[in-house]
């Protein structure tokens, strides 16, 4: 017995309008085509298919049968899936990239990515973004490996030959602790004594960062490649470490970590550059991103 047939994209268009319109004359006026040519075309289809997509005789609108529901969403990823093909096209042609992939530091604030990220949707929709979330000089070693376009990148670690940077707004780096941890527990803290406990310390396992140590005090450390885990542990009240304002404001305001005074530093920034290798400069919409993240330092800068 053979099988159902294979039916053309236009068939199924005019099958999609019918279901969108309601009936076969509106659909037609919205094709502009005589109705009997839209009867003509959805009976070409059932005969192609082999079943019957609409109830014709029970309703005074023709109906999806069950077989009718069952192709209706099978037609409409196909439409989707054509528009999204004569999109990558139509940006082939125009110069624009079909994919941008950004590395961004696990640091940046959670709310400022998010913000040029949906800038980004809006602006380029038929444009695919991959999104890595790195530590350190992860980032700068994916954009210098090719697996990136560009990247969101710590200052110290983006400033490497080979790259190109432009600054990217900075976030407030401060030291904290459960409340419950020595090192808050107490009235003050002289220098030497976060060196007696044990400081948890972001790591990466990039060859920019081997044998490199960032504000480490303790002699005792535990290293963690996630923010997340480390921010857990904190809370836990396993250890101090420095933490991205934004990231514990919340906790700080409920109590939940302290920042702590350690005489050798209570705050300092942690500056982001944009980067891009230099031999090959970001397309349309990867150049786009590059200066939305600019445009934030901007803001930020003349919001100081």
């Amino acid at each position: 017995m053979l099988g159902p047939g294979s039916p053309s994209f236009e068939q199924l268009r005019v099958f999609l309008t019918v279901v969108e319109a309601g009936s076969f004359a509106a659909a037609a006026r919205r094709l502009q085509r005589a109705t009997s040519a839209v009867s003509h075309t959805i009976s070409n289809l059932e005969l192609q298919l082999g079943v019957t997509l609409f109830d014709r005789e029970r309703a005074r609108k023709p109906t999806l049968t069950e077989a009718g529901v069952a192709v209706l969403s099978e037609a409409k990823s196909i439409a989707v899936g054509i528009d999204n093909l004569k999109a990558k096209v139509s940006n082939l042609s125009s110069g624009l990239e079909t994919e941008v992939v950004l590395a961004v530091d696990v640091m940046m604030p959670t709310v400022r990515l998010v913000d040029v990220l949906r800038a980004f949707e809006q602006q380029f929709p038929s444009v695919t973004l991959r999104l890595y979330v790195e530590a350190m000089g992860a980032v700068t070693q994916l954009v210098l490996s090719g697996g990136a376009h560009i990247g969101i990148s710590g200052h110290i670690f983006a400033e490497v030959p080979g790259l190109e940077h432009i600054k990217a707004g900075e976030v407030e780096f401060i030291p904290v602790a459960a409340p419950h941890h020595p090192l808050a527990a107490a009235p003050s803290n002289a220098p030497g004594d976060a060196r007696n406990h044990v400081q948890l310390v972001l790591t990466d396992r990039s060859p920019l960062t081997a044998n490199k140590e960032y504000r480490v005090l303790a002699t005792r450390t535990w290293r963690l490649a996630d923010l997340g885990a480390k921010q857990a542990l904190l809370l836990a009240g396993i250890g101090w470490g420095n933490m991205p304002e934004p990231m514990v404001r919340e906790d700080i305001a409920a109590g939940r970590l302290k920042q702590i005074d350690i005489p050798e530093w209570s705050k300092g920034t942690y500056s982001f550059q944009a980067i891009h290798r230099t031999d090959t400069p970001p397309r349309p919409a990867a150049r786009w991103l590059v200066q939305k993240f600019a445009n934030l330092a901007t803001v930020l800068d003349a919001a100081a």
